[in-house]
């Protein structure tokens, strides 16, 4: 007989796989005794009880690095907590390379191991041979091993979590179906379930949707977004081996093949470039321990490759051929936080197949966020505020999700963009710029112009770890964009009009920046968290006495109307509006930009008629516009707001306008360029809710002596009790090396700190990143007058660090 749940609950998570019991453990743990687990069938019953239980502690980030070493200590540590036995074992993993791409990728890991303090070792393929002496090294050019790496039961990693909360006084409760969440005033107030017949209803303000595959669907009968979509994932395990002997985890991914011994029997599995996916016309009620249809023709490509590259597959019998599902995401990350469209309503879903090692650490962090009402720690990558709403269509996820599991051992390449599920949002220039030879790529869903192949050069990406082949397609849009003027489409920025009454005490209380301004001004902020941390970085214009416009990158724009919407008091009379999709954004910039416009429009361009940081209604051929004077490419021009259907006609005039004066259409790859030369900031990269905005070097931004605003007794604080780390701008002496993201930064010797950002500074010359150094007790000149490297790849390249933009120091040239 079901055990009945009870009426109230402090919080109700629904599912009882890894994440669900991750989750009600670290809620138990920090004294949220009085929640309830409840699980449909069985705990593990969907995809966690056919998991490999691999456990590699390197991911792409520090903070996933971070989780990921917590799950494996957690492992490690819970069979004497609790009694049940884990599996958990330390055996080391070993990658290796079989092109030169991959060497380069596999070395640039090895790096940022060091930096992130994981022990990592570069083999040669003789190393690699007598630690896998099974494995055939024909073709193996480097090899990385992990000796920290390990391997687990994930079944008895789930049951051992969900005792662990037992013990604590949550009550995990099988059988039990949530057939939905209420919600109260856009708060949730409870959920409904059914068993054996039965029914009932948990008060409760808090659900977490760890439902795996079921939990998109899930979500959508809460009006929360979740995408999500299963895929079929294969996997085989052969019968016992004689002297097979204990081995790491070793990772052949140009084969798109991982191997695990475990008992002397050899498991095979696979990541092949297109998956099938599953369910999509729903999932049948009873599935509980369910695997697929075998489809040994889908899988016999990558264990074709198995037999060559490990002999022993050949003569070894197979125990078992396994097909089951497991959930995937348009971006290859998973969902965690509370969800923007409901208060109370928390998910911790979409694991990628990395759901064992990421569930440790992912139900640590989500605890301490519900309950300390912030996250322990930037965690933007995974954040369920970056999903965008027509990302749950079915369609699109079916069509996306055919690539998303292959990615997992894809080619990391800088810049890669994604091949399937394209076009379905776009700017109103799209096609006109296509048709002028623009290489689009894909953010938040929008199509945008990264670069423009000129005649006899390839309008796509022949992607690499150097410079790649639009490398002097970036170098010449640059040139016009610092020496003549360039013309790029921004029109996926994030617009929010907020308008009422109190709208400039609202955003008074939200912004670190003075907003007090005269209407027409355009004022650069960042909302901070109580911490001093960047929650967002944006301009405010003042339209009028009681409206504004907030310009937020096309990325955040779901994560800035949450927060903004979640400090919206009742009694406050404020209206916050998206508005994105009305108006086109038409960015002209560079010295030149100016003569464009006199020779298209009636209006004065003058310092004196419209100095820097303002806006006004200009006119532009037969249209109107609204001119914003700022810049992210550190030179002289307008963002101009054009109402959408008249952005045709506005593009066009200026590109008739421009011939005079050598008008160069430009993509965001030398938009990015321009800025890194600046030391712009990219929230997301060089700052986040975890980067103090001091030590980001924007107090510039700060205003103290207005009323008081979030996160200003954080900045008092930093400023009495000094600077812990600043961020810095490297320049890279070989004219050669590439930065991306994520190289070592070495200070005399040290490694200290990683490259938020990297790109090419074609005027300054050479590679140009951002990145934090400590510098806790140390002024300004005795940072500067250390010795600074770049390691990338192994290889250690001296830089030249500053304080200060190489480029234009003083800030005079968008001015002028």
């Amino acid at each position: 007989m079901v055990k009945r749940p009870p009426e109230k609950a402090r919080a109700v998570i629904v599912g009882g796989g890894v994440s669900g019991c991750s989750v009600a453990y670290h809620l138990a743990k920090l004294g949220w005794t009085d929640i309830v687990l409840l699980e449909r069938k069985q705990l593990t019953s969907g995809t966690t009880w056919h998991a490999a239980g691999l456990i590699g502690q390197l991911r792409a980030t520090r903070n996933m690095t971070r989780l990921a070493k917590y799950s494996a200590d957690l492992y490690t540590r819970l069979e004497a907590e609790t009694g049940i036995a884990t599996g958990m074992r330390t055996t080391g993993s070993i990658s290796v390379a079989l092109t030169e791409h991959r060497r380069v990728e596999i070395l640039r890991q090895a790096t940022l191991a060091r930096a992130f303090d994981v022990e990592v070792h570069e083999v040669s393929p003789a190393d690699v041979k007598a630690m896998y002496p099974h494995l055939k090294t024909d073709g193996v050019v480097a090899g990385v091993h992990l000796p920290g790496d390990g391997q687990c039961d994930p079944g008895n990693i789930a049951l051992a979590l969900a005792r662990g909360a037992r013990m604590l006084g949550a009550q995990v409760i099988e059988h039990v179906k949530v057939t939905g969440v209420s919600q109260t005033d856009g708060q949730v107030s409870g959920v409904t379930w059914e068993a054996d017949g039965d029914t009932g209803r948990i008060e409760t303000d808090v659900v977490i949707n760890c439902a795996g595959m079921w939990g998109r669907e899930f979500a959508r009968q809460a009006g929360v977004t979740l995408p999500l979509h299963a895929c079929e994932h294969f996997y085989l395990v052969t019968e016992p081996v004689a002297d097979l002997g204990r081995l790491p985890v070793l990772r052949v991914p140009d084969e798109h093949a991982y191997y695990k011994e475990d008992a002397s029997k050899m498991m095979l599995g696979a990541f092949e470039p297109v998956a099938k996916p599953w369910g999509m016309e729903g999932i049948r009620e009873d599935f509980c321990f369910d695997q697929l249809p075998e489809d040994f023709d889908h899988f016999e490509p990558i264990f074709t490759k198995a037999v060559n590259r490990m002999p022993l597959l050949e003569n070894a019998g197979i125990h078992t051929f396994f097909n089951g599902p497991e959930s995937f995401t348009p971006d290859d990350r998973y969902y965690l936080g509370e969800a923007p469209e409901v208060k109370g309503y928390w998910v911790a879903a979409g694991y990628n197949s990395i759901g064992i090692v990421s569930s440790g650490g992912a139900g640590y962090a989500l605890a301490h966020w519900i309950v300390e009402g912030e996250p322990p720690f930037d965690l933007w990558e995974v954040d369920i505020r970056r999903a965008q709403p027509f990302q749950r269509n079915r369609q699109y996820l079916e069509a996306r999700v055919t690539e998303s599991l292959g990615l997992l051992y894809a080619d990391h390449y800088p810049y890669r963009q994604p091949d399937t599920a394209r076009g379905v949002r776009r700017s109103p220039l799209h096609d006109a710029l296509a048709a002028r030879g623009a290489v689009f790529g894909e953010t938040a869903g929008w199509e945008r112009a990264n670069w423009f192949a000129e005649a006899g050069e390839r309008p796509e990406y022949d992607h690499d770890w150097h410079r790649q082949n639009w490398f002097a397609a970036q170098a010449r849009e640059h040139a016009a964009l610092r020496n003549g003027v360039g013309l790029y489409d921004m029109s996926s920025f994030g617009k929010i009009r907020v308008e009422g009454r109190d709208a400039l005490a609202f955003l008074q209380r939200l912004m670190a920046n003075q907003m007090d301004v005269d209407a027409g001004r355009v004022v650069y902020s960042q909302m901070l968290n109580p911490r001093g941390g960047i929650e967002s970085d944006l301009t405010v214009t003042r339209l009028s006495e009681t409206a504004f416009l907030l310009v937020v990158p096309g990325a955040t724009l779901v994560r800035d109307m949450s927060w903004l919407r979640r400090h919206q008091e009742p009694d406050t009379h404020v209206t916050l509006t998206d508005v994105t999709a009305g108006e086109a954004v038409l960015c002209l910039m560079g010295p030149n930009a100016r003569a464009v416009l006199a020779d298209c429009s009636p209006d004065d361009f003058s310092d004196a008629a419209q100095p820097f940081g303002t806006a006004r209604e200009v006119e532009i051929g037969m249209a109107l516009a609204r001119a914003h004077r700022i810049s992210y490419v550190g030179e002289q021009g307008y963002e101009l707001y054009v109402s959408t259907e008249m952005a045709m006609h506005v593009f066009e005039t200026l590109m008739d306008a421009g011939v005079a004066h050598g008008l160069r259409l430009c993509g965001l790859h030398a938009m990015d360029s321009c800025r890194i030369e600046k030391g712009f900031r990219h929230f997301g990269h060089d700052i986040t809710d975890e980067d103090h905005v001091l030590e980001a070097g924007l107090g510039f931004a700060v205003k103290t002596d207005k009323e008081p605003f979030i996160g200003r007794d954080a900045v008092l604080l930093k400023r009495r009790d000094g600077l812990q780390q600043r961020l810095m701008q490297f320049l890279v002496a070989d004219p050669k090396a590439m930065l991306f993201h994520n190289e070592a930064i070495v200070r005399d010797g040290a490694i200290v700190g990683t490259i938020t950002s990297g790109n090419y500074g074609h005027t300054l010359g050479g590679t140009v990143g951002l990145g934090y150094v400590p510098c806790t007790g140390e002024d300004a000149s005795t940072l500067l007058a250390s010795t600074f490297e770049i390691e990338i790849a192994g290889q250690r390249f001296d830089a030249t660090a500053s304080l200060r933009p190489m480029y234009d120091p003083k800030g005079a040239r968008p001015k002028g």
